[in-house]
């Protein structure tokens, strides 16, 4: 693989390049896929990282050793993570629970820089890069290349491409370019060379944005995982305002200092907004809804999820529901009749009523 890397480092980019850089990131796509699978299943059992995932969404600490997760592990949580002035102190994954507006978030401290610890960062719902504010962004930077190295796709949108194998009838790309449209960031020789390098001879493409050939490959492949970042600044307390000030402007960014207690309740309220939960609140007729016990579900939820997320049994009898007082009501105050597809939103009041 350090031949076909060394290869695509060396090749100008240009128009007239395209077509064999295409086919090297393909290749090199290909490879990295085959050596991050598993060899063989036999062998004696290791230390994994797997956790069990509970409460309403996940959220994975990464970082190097001693930037501070096992402190903000013990300060969010309350979970008892071991800290020390020394490096490599969290070894396996520690799990706690963030308790933040009836809802329960998990928060998984992975090991800092250990084989496996990326891997099992795929299962989260937010991905939260520590970094020691008064080193360099070089810590940042190797962080992302790993997780990219994994399939992680840190705050980017999945392309919108469908891609469809078949049988017989050779490559199809329906494309901007097929309407007489440009794509700046590839073209369709490209495209076709691609889908050339990985023995795809029959499919249909459709792409509908504008992606790069490193995109289209992720689609290809089709185990990448998009998820969103925030990157956390620790020990602002040790470096200039005017830096802090900096950092704290960055997109997706927020600064915070563990030893002191700065910025933490912000660094939660950011979690929350980040994952983009919504709170639905349960109604029993003639009987004032239960506030201390919402149901937390993510952004896009349907009536049909809170009937599942309160028994699977409600679904197959459900006649229909009334929305009271939230924000997808047209008629509040007053309830609006809905059925199971209705999008709810945060704060809701929901009533169901079966057959």
């Amino acid at each position: 693989m350090g031949i076909v890397e060394k290869a695509r480092s060396l090749t100008q980019k240009n128009k007239a390049t395209e077509y064999h850089l295409g086919l090297l990131k393909a290749k090199l796509a290909k490879y990295r896929a085959q050596l991050l699978e598993p060899a063989s299943k036999s062998g004696p059992a290791g230390v994994g990282f797997d956790v069990q995932k509970a409460g309403d969404a996940r959220v994975a600490l990464i970082g190097f050793p001693s930037v501070g997760k096992s402190t903000l592990l013990s300060k969010t949580t309350h979970t008892a993570s071991e800290t020390a002035a020394y490096e490599f102190t969290t070894l396996t994954a520690i799990p706690g629970v963030i308790e933040y507006k009836g809802a329960r978030i998990q928060l998984l401290d992975l090991p800092g820089i250990v084989e496996g610890a990326s891997q099992a960062a795929k299962t989260a719902d937010l991905i939260i890069i520590m970094l020691d504010a008064t080193k360099s962004e070089e810590q940042r930077h190797l962080l992302e290349i790993e997780l990219d190295a994994v399939g992680i796709r840190l705050n980017q949108q999945k392309p919108d491409v469908v891609f469809k194998r078949k049988t017989t009838g050779g490559i199809t790309v329906n494309s901007p370019l097929s309407h007489g449209y440009s794509l700046p960031k590839t073209d369709e020789k490209t495209i076709r060379t691609i889908l050339a390098g990985y023995k795809l001879h029959n499919c249909d493409v459709m792409i509908r944005e504008d992606i790069t050939t490193d995109q289209f490959i992720d689609v290809l492949i089709g185990t990448r995982k998009y998820i969103p970042c925030l990157y956390v600044y620790n020990k602002v307390d040790a470096i200039s305002l005017e830096r802090v000030d900096k950092l704290a402007r960055d997109y997706m960014t927020v600064v915070i200092s563990c030893e002191m207690d700065l910025n933490m309740d912000y660094l939660i309220d950011r979690i929350w907004d980040e994952l983009k939960l919504v709170k639905v609140y349960t109604k029993k007729r003639g009987v004032h809804p239960d506030l201390d016990d919402p149901i937390c579900l993510r952004k896009g939820a349907t009536i049909e999820t809170v009937c599942n997320g309160i028994h699977r049994s409600l679904v197959p009898n459900f006649r229909y529901a009334l929305v009271w007082y939230g924000k997808s009501s047209r008629f509040s105050p007053h309830a609006q009749k809905v059925s199971l597809n209705h999008l709810v939103q945060d704060e809701d009041v929901v009533s169901i009523f079966t057959k």
